[in-house]
């Protein structure tokens, strides 16, 4: 039986990440209430508090799940790249712009994610993730240890600021080639 209960559980708790995280990119976070989620998710209210304590921690577990996801996204581009450091730094660069730009990501953590869960944990999450593989790429292809942090922050929030200007134009076309081709330009600098 505790099996049962526990399994039960952990289907519960993926169902409300699931539909915080629709409501959360749908809506944004001053527009959804643990209510909401709980109604999308087909559970209570109480259960909802069971596995997380507040709005701000759910918000926080959806955005460290979509920070791995983004993670995730940049290390398979990067592995496909095969064996070629460069490659792999361009691949997992353009993968990372792509999957933070695509589905829920680009609001929950470009909009959202720095005023919610503060930018400290924001940070921490970002290079934990997608932040540590740029920096391993950039050691990769021989950039000095002295400029490998300065050069990850200034990169990371290159690409950041670059999902933020490809988010807020759904409607042209052209952004997301431009913005892989501002990139190319960025990254050919270093590689």
């Amino acid at each position: 039986m505790p099996r049962a209960s526990a399994a039960a559980a952990a289907e519960t708790a993926r169902a409300v990440l699931a539909a915080a995280t629709r409501q959360f990119a749908e809506r944004g976070f001053a527009d959804v209430s643990l209510d909401d989620v709980a109604e999308v998710a087909g559970v209570t209210r109480g259960a909802v508090y069971h596995h997380f304590r507040n709005k701000k921690a759910l918000f926080a577990a959806v955005a460290e799940a979509r920070q791995v996801e983004v993670g995730n996204a940049v290390v398979a581009a990067a592995q496909a790249a095969g064996n070629d450091p460069a490659q792999q730094l361009v691949d997992g660069s353009h993968a990372f712009v792509d999957a933070i730009t695509v589905g829920p990501a680009a609001r929950i953590l470009l909009i959202d994610g720095p005023s919610v869960i503060g930018w400290e944990e924001w940070r921490r999450l970002d290079e934990a993730s997608s932040g540590a593989h740029l920096r391993d790429a950039l050691a990769a292809v021989g950039v000095d240890d002295d400029l490998l942090d300065a050069l990850t922050a200034q990169l990371s929030g290159a690409m950041n600021e670059a999902a933020l200007w490809l988010a807020r134009h759904p409607d042209d076309d052209t952004a997301r080639e431009r913005t892989h081709r501002a990139l190319d330009r960025l990254l050919g600098a270093i590689i």
